[in-house]
């Protein structure tokens, strides 16, 4: 309790600092997974993967788009427009992004790589793919932090930490999903564990960044949440969702996705009701 009490008194870059530290250090912890496995059962990996689908799509909502539409009537603008513009234009970036940048999607050949064409090895496209995962999540983290201190109706501690405690349990087989396929391409566990965990550093980058946005310009912040949203819920429909459901495992998958969901709601209403935070 001590060291949340701390915690709870830090600077809201620091708070997001260390929160997406935390995020970064399960994206890693999976990633160790390799030490241990030179491979990892298929169905289990769907069901986690529906499991970090499930907390990003309950995340995208409570974490992001509710204290938008809240900012948004407090302020006075008409309340639907900032979170449906911030929402799609997460989305449109990403899109931008996803055209742009190299990067390969899990368990598919080399040979459908997307974003610009590069001789890049199928190792490197594999952590771009899981970096772009990152760089959506990190920024929610810190928005999150920097809305709080912004003193943003709907937006608190409890809601924010909860944020970063559910992206961190999605981040666990992300990290395993990099990781165990660069072995299996003949890296050593040490080199594959290191470019596995690597794929989390944007977290902390993106983290800071949007915490100071946040704490700086406050009347775009119903903007910068829901376009975390959307950036998020956009990796979740393109990427995540078909992986998890790609290899014959639809019900695993969506039982898992039921599951991370019903977990990021108890964590965002269940952290609010700790007497610390009353």
């Amino acid at each position: 309790m001590k060291i949340l009490e701390w915690f709870i008194a830090l600077h809201p870059i620091a708070q997001a600092l260390l929160a997406t530290l935390f995020t970064w250090g399960v994206t890693a912890f999976g990633a160790s997974m390799v030490f241990f496995f030179k491979s990892l059962n298929r169905r289990v990996l769907d069901g986690m993967l529906g499991f970090a689908a499930g907390v990003m799509t309950a995340a995208s909502f409570w974490s992001l788009l509710a204290p938008a539409i809240d900012l948004s009537r407090e302020l006075g603008i008409i309340v639907w427009i900032p979170p449906v513009v911030g929402f799609l234009a997460g989305g449109v970036f990403l899109r931008v992004v996803d055209r742009i940048l190299p990067h390969l999607h899990l368990g598919e050949p080399v040979e459908q790589a997307e974003g610009i064409k590069t001789t890049w090895k199928k190792s490197v496209l594999l952590i771009l793919a899981i970096t772009l995962h990152n760089i959506p999540e990190g920024l929610a983290v810190g928005v999150a932090f920097g809305a709080v201190a912004a003193n943003i109706p709907g937006a608190g501690i409890p809601a924010a930490i909860a944020l970063a405690l559910g992206i961190g349990l999605q981040n666990f087989p992300e990290g395993a999903a990099v990781s165990v396929p660069l072995r299996r391409e003949g890296l050593s566990r040490k080199k594959a564990f290191f470019f596995g965990q690597l794929s989390g550093i944007v977290e902390p980058i993106a983290g800071v960044a949007g915490a100071a946005l946040a704490l700086s310009m406050r009347d775009v912040l119903p903007y910068a949440l829901s376009f975390a949203a959307g950036a998020m819920i956009f990796v979740v429909v393109e990427e995540v969702i078909p992986e998890s459901q790609a290899n014959g495992n639809a019900h695993i998958a969506t039982l898992g996705a039921m599951l991370g969901f019903a977990v990021m709601m108890a964590l965002d209403v269940g952290l609010a009701d700790l007497p610390i935070f009353q």
